[in-house]
C-alpha cells in the first residue's frame, strides 16, 4: 500500500486529492495549522483528519512513499525540512499529478480567466459521453464528488494555473503537467504579488505554449490579441486550432446555440461563456467526441460553482454570485449580465479582496470594468488591506481607478448588508462579485426577498 502525508492538507484542492488517494486504496496523514470546513468535516469521514493542528516533524518517517507539499506551507516547515533532512521524497501537488499521470494523454486548461469554467465544461461533457477520464478542477461541479479523480483511465483533464508551485518551487504549476493538449483562453495580468512586470507574467504563458509537443495541439482563443499573438509566435510543432466565441442569440433572457440542427438552450450566457464553450467543444473534438455528441451534453450544463450562480430568483430580477475578482474577469461578467438582461438596472457589487486588487498600483486596470452596471459597488475590509501592508485607498481614489465618479464604497460588512438589503429589486438584478465572502455577509434575507418575489 502506497503511503503519502500531505503538509497543508486542509486547503480546497490539497484535502479533495488527499480524498482521491483514500479512495484509490492509499493510506494518506496529513498536517496543518488550521483547517475550515467544508476541508474539516470531508477529512474527518474518510479518517484523516490530523488530530491536533501545527507541524508535526515525527510524522515524517522513512516508510513514507512521499510527502505532498501544499503551497500554503513556508519553506522552514518543520515537517518539510525532517523531509529533506532523510531524504524522503518531495512532490509539489502538480508535480504529484504528473506522477500519477504519466502514461495518460495530459489536457491542461490554461489562462487567466475561464480555466475552471471551461474545465468543468468538458468534464460534464465527457461524464454525459460516458468517456472514462481523470481530472483535476478548481472548484466543486456538480455531479462530481471531488475536484480530483485519479485512477486507471487514459486521459486526464487539468485545469492549470499559472500561480506558483509551492515554496520550494517558484515557478507556474501549469509547467509541470506536461501536456499533450493545452487550451489558453485568456492572458489578463493577475498575480501582481508574484509577477509585479506585466511582460514577465505574459512570458509565462509564451513558455507553456512553447512546451506542446510536436504530436500535441494547442489550442487558443484569438478573439483574446494578446492569446493570439502568444500562440502565432510559438515555437511549438504541434497543430495550433484558433477558437472564438460560439454563434449564438438571446431570445428572452436565455442564450440559443447557432447550429446546423437548428437552436440549441443552455444554461449559461456572456460572450466569455460562449468563447469558453467552444474552446471547450474544440478539446473534446480533440479528445474523439464529436461536435453532435457535444451538442447532446452541453444543454444539461448549469455551470461551475461560483461562476454566474444564481442563488436566488423572483419574477423581474435575481440574485447572481461570481467569483470575479481580477479585471478581465470582472468586466466580462458585469458585461454578461447587463447583456443577458438589457430591460434590467444592474447593481454590481464587488469585493477588494486578493493582494492585486488591494494595491493602489494595480488599480488602474481596473478602468472601466464596471461601466455596464447601474451602480457600482465596492467593499473592502481596512482590516484586510493592513494585513496586507498595503495602503487603505478612499472613495475618491476608487472612483478614479474604475473611471465611475458615481462609484459606492463601503467598508464595513454590516452597513452593506444595510444597503442592499434597503434595495428593491423590481426589475433589477443584484451581481455579488469575490473571491472571498464580504466578511461573512448573511446573504439569506436577500434570497428571501428574490425567491419571495418581492423584489
Amino acid at each position: 500500500m502506497k503511503k503519502y502525508h500531505f503538509i497543508a492538507i486542509g486547503g480546497a484542492v490539497m484535502h479533495n486529492l488527499a480524498l482521491a488517494l483514500v479512495q484509490k486504496g492509499y493510506q494518506v496523514s496529513g498536517s496543518d495549522d488550521e483547517i475550515y470546513e467544508p476541508s474539516r468535516t470531508r477529512l474527518e469521514k474518510a479518517g484523516i483528519l490530523p488530530a491536533e493542528y501545527g507541524w508535526f516533524p515525527e510524522k515524517i518517517t522513512f516508510d513514507l512513499d512521499g510527502i505532498i507539499l501544499g503551497m500554503h506551507a513556508r519553506i522552514d516547515n518543520p515537517e518539510l525540512v525532517k523531509a529533506q533532512e532523510i531524504g524522503v521524497p518531495v512532490y509539489s501537488f502538480p508535480e504529484f499529478i504528473y506522477h500519477q499521470s504519466q502514461n495518460k494523454k495530459r489536457v491542461v486548461i490554461a489562462g487567466s480567466h475561464g480555466k475552471t469554467s471551461i474545465t468543468s465544461m468538458i468534464l460534464h461533457v465527457l461524464k454525459d459521453q460516458n468517456v472514462d477520464f481523470d481530472y483535476l478542477v478548481g472548484a466543486q461541479i456538480e455531479g462530481f464528488d471531488l475536484m480530483v479523480r485519479l485512477s486507471d483511465a487514459p486521459v486526464i483533464v487539468i485545469e492549470g494555473d499559472e500561480y506558483l508551485t509551492s515554496p520550494i518551487d517558484r515557478t507556474p504549476k501549469f509547467f509541470h503537467y506536461k501536456h499533450d493538449i493545452a487550451l489558453v483562453s485568456g492572458i489578463a495580468w493577475d498575480h501582481f504579488n508574484v509577477f509585479p512586470d506585466f511582460e514577465d507574467y505574459k512570458a509565462q504563458f509564451s513558455r507553456f505554449m512553447d512546451q506542446t509537443p510536436k504530436t500535441g495541439e494547442l489550442i487558443y482563443c484569438e478573439a483574446d490579441e494578446l492569446v493570439k499573438e502568444a500562440a502565432e509566435k510559438s515555437k511549438t510543432g504541434g497543430k495550433k486550432t484558433p477558437y472564438q466565441a460560439h454563434p449564438a442569440e438571446i431570445k428572452d433572457g436565455v442564450t440559443y446555440l447557432q447550429t446546423d440542427l437548428g437552436l440549441l438552450e443552455i444554461g449559461i450566457f456572456g460572450e466569455h461563456n460562449l468563447q469558453n464553450l467552444q474552446g471547450a467543444m474544440d478539446v473534446c473534438r480533440a479528445l474523439d467526441v464529436s461536435t453532435s455528441e457535444f451538442y447532446r451534453s452541453i444543454p444539461s450544463f448549469k455551470g461551475a460553482a461560483k461562476r454566474q450562480e444564481i442563488l436566488a430568483t423572483g419574477t423581474s430580477g435575481t440574485l447572481f454570485r461570481d467569483f470575479a475578482h481580477a479585471p478581465s474577469k470582472l468586466k466580462a461578467t458585469v458585461n454578461a449580465v447587463k447583456n443577458q438582461f438589457p430591460e434590467r438596472r444592474l447593481i454590481a457589487v464587488q469585493e477588494l479582496h486578493t493582494y492585486s486588487s488591494l494595491n493602489k498600483a494595480f488599480l488602474p486596470n481596473y478602468a472601466e470594468s464596471m461601466n455596464k452596471a447601474d451602480v457600482a459597488v465596492i467593499y473592502l475590509n481596512p482590516h484586510a488591506v493592513a494585513l496586507k501592508k498595503l495602503e487603505l485607498m478612499d472613495e475618491a481614489t476608487l472612483r478614479e481607478g474604475f473611471k465611475r465618479p458615481d462609484l459606492i464604497l463601503f467598508t464595513e460588512s454590516a452597513t452593506l448588508k444595510e444597503y442592499l438589503d434597503s434595495q428593491i429589486y423590481t426589475n433589477t438584478n443584484l451581481l455579488l462579485m469575490s473571491s472571498g465572502n464580504y466578511d461573512n455577509l448573511d446573504l439569506e434575507p436577500l434570497k428571501e426577498k428574490f425567491n419571495s418575489n418581492e423584489a
